[in-house]
């Protein structure tokens, strides 16, 4: 039987390629698409993230078009994961995105990010706390996407008010927060208080995640409710040097750690999920386990 290859839910960029580039075209998508394939790849969802409105539907529209174009393309990308722009706008939740174009959640900016994929949206992530009541949540389920907790400092209570309207993923469980928190009542405790109705994405490259805190969250959930995913950047099977996400300049160090330009966070991963998968064979992941972790466990989210 043929290796199915690789699964992975998170992919800002690849070999040189940012998604979210102003200037992307889908000759530019192509080539990702086919520098993923050959490095093990088979299926992604293309990630774009939060900037103005505008030039997220332009992203979209183009990455949607490339898949229209290309089988290939198509077929290893097999949507789009919309991270933002309905994020917390407070330091360290925030993450890499561009706090000056995060707002509340609405649902006309909703629908205009959806549409312009044409179907292609599959994952929506966004913070509870700016969806009232969970009403875009349930609106995003409607038409037929998974949507995720991320970047986000919800409390329990707007965790379970959108997990009953829908919710059902959390992205990058332990990144897009700060790096110190209250030791007690924190975003990763409680999401992992409602651990009965979520699924964790975690990025598994060694940097966001100390394997400890990975074997340790895994453990507690079970392996079923986790995947493993890169959040890979421009720089992810390439090397050291400077990078781009959308409008940002990155550095990317030897030891594979992106940083923003003043060296205060992390931005995406430079990993592949080929070298995400070594990592959890370090952290003592048996090969049925990490196969569940990179392959059949994601691969159900977008079945």
């Amino acid at each position: 039987m043929s290796d199915p290859g690789y699964v992975d839910l998170q992919v800002n960029g690849y070999a040189g390629i940012d998604f979210n580039d102003p200037a992307l075209t889908t000759d530019m998508v192509h080539e990702a698409a086919g520098r993923l394939r050959a490095d093990g790849t088979t299926t992604v969802l293309a990630t774009v993230i939060t900037a103005p409105t505008d030039e997220m539907v332009a992203r979209i529209r183009t990455i949607a078009r490339a898949r229209d174009e290309e089988r290939s393309t198509r077929s290893t990308i097999a949507g789009i994961h919309v991270e933002g722009p309905f994020l917390s706008d407070r330091d360290g939740y925030v993450g890499a995105h561009p706090r000056d174009n995060v707002c509340d959640a609405n649902l006309s900016e909703a629908e205009r990010l959806i549409d312009a994929g044409g179907g292609a949206v599959r994952l929506f992530t966004l913070a509870p706390e700016r969806d009232a009541r969970g009403a875009v949540t349930r609106h995003l389920v409607d038409r037929g996407l998974v949507v995720a907790a991320g970047h986000t400092d919800a409390t329990v209570e707007n965790l379970r008010a959108c997990i009953d309207s829908g919710l059902s993923l959390f992205t990058h469980l332990g990144n897009g927060c700060p790096m110190q928190m209250h030791r007690h009542d924190n975003i990763i405790w409680r999401a992992l208080a409602l651990r009965d109705h979520l699924r964790y994405g975690l990025i598994a490259d060694g940097v966001h995640l100390p394997p400890t805190m990975l074997r340790a969250i895994i453990d507690l959930v079970g392996i079923d409710r986790c995947f493993v995913v890169t959040d890979a950047i421009a720089a992810a099977g390439l090397g050291p040097g400077t990078y781009t996400l959308g409008r940002q300049r990155v550095t990317v160090d030897t030891d594979r750690v992106v940083w923003s330009e003043d060296r205060t966070h992390f931005v995406g991963s430079a990993s592949t999920m080929a070298q995400c998968a070594g990592v959890l064979c370090t952290a003592g992941f048996r090969d049925d386990e990490t196969d569940a972790l990179v392959r059949r466990n994601p691969a159900a989210i977008v079945a």
